[in-house]
């Protein structure tokens, strides 16, 4: 029975963990996103307060997402706009088409940035954040999505506070939004590392890519160099060793040709018809011991 038991429990968690992992797949394209997200939002909140804000716990198979939802009245945000954490929606603007509640919800995509967006030859220095506004009066998904359109003397800011300060002093920094019609627009950083956009949509700070291949070329050419330096060298080391030996076994040579010449030398005598060497003489004569006797 408890065998039984544990098996049951084992397969539960397999099929959830593959359920995530196929809801998460089924995801990673912008537009079902954005879908989900609302639709998600709107069922965690089925009755919002108009001009709250809530923050949306992100589901499980989507961690690392933060979410947020805001409902507005259209003269609200006409006269004093809206501020969401990360962006400021100037007033004077109306939704397209009319609708007296809005529904705008904030996204910052965090790790999953790379996932959903890609910028071609640029990195992202930042996570993609982004907002879209919808019609609050609509029950279709599909149709409740709404334009906010700007001018270009009141445009919607998006700040980055998150910027390195080496990144934030890069020539080729740039914001970088992403349309709710597939278009990619680029415009420069302006001050404190944000931007500005006449529309709604998604936002990051990129820098141009730069490839890792360049380094690996660079390590490449010094190995180049460095190998036949190193084989020089040690021939060089070896030829270096032989001469030095050679001048020692000279040297020795000549020492002990040296110490030779200072030495006596040996007479020689021919015994038949070999030649021998033969001592001068012998300085002590043997004596023998019956000599001494009486």
């Amino acid at each position: 029975m408890g065998s039984k038991r544990f098996w049951l429990i084992v397969s539960v968690m397999f099929s959830s963990l593959l359920w995530l992992h196929v809801q998460a797949s089924e995801n990673y394209t912008q537009d079902s996103l954005n879908s989900f997200l609302y639709d998600y939002a709107f069922k965690e909140m089925p009755r919002p307060l108009t001009g709250r804000l809530y923050k949306v716990s992100a589901p499980v198979n989507l961690s690392g997402m933060e979410v947020s939802f805001i409902r507005l009245r259209t003269h609200s945000l006409w006269r004093t706009g809206a501020n969401l954490s990360s962006f400021e929606i100037p007033p004077r603007i109306l939704p397209w088409p009319f609708t007296r509640r809005v529904d705008i919800l904030y996204r910052n995509l965090g790790n999953w940035s790379k996932y959903y967006y890609n910028v071609p030859n640029y990195t992202f220095v930042t996570p993609v954040i982004g907002f879209l506004a919808y019609d609050s009066s609509t029950t279709s998904i599909r149709n409740a999505l709404v334009e906010l359109d700007t001018t270009e003397d009141n445009p919607i800011v998006v700040r980055f506070p998150n910027v390195p300060r080496e990144v934030d002093n890069n020539v080729g920094i740039k914001c970088v939004r992403f349309g709710t019609n597939g278009t990619l627009e680029f415009s420069s950083v302006i001050a404190r590392s944000s931007c500005a956009s006449r529309g709604q949509g998604h936002f990051s700070v990129v820098v141009p890519y730069q490839p890792k291949t360049e380094k690996k070329k660079r390590v490449f050419r010094w190995w180049e160099v460095g190998i036949p330096a190193g084989v020089v060298g040690l021939v060089l080391l070896l030829v270096l060793g032989i001469v030095a030996y050679k001048l020692f076994k000279w040297k020795s040579i000549k020492e002990m040709e040296r110490q030779s010449e200072k030495s006596e030398g040996l007479g020689t005598i021919w015994v038949g018809s070999s030649k021998m060497p033969s001592a001068s003489g012998i300085r002590t004569q043997p004596v023998l011991e019956t000599s001494y006797l009486p």
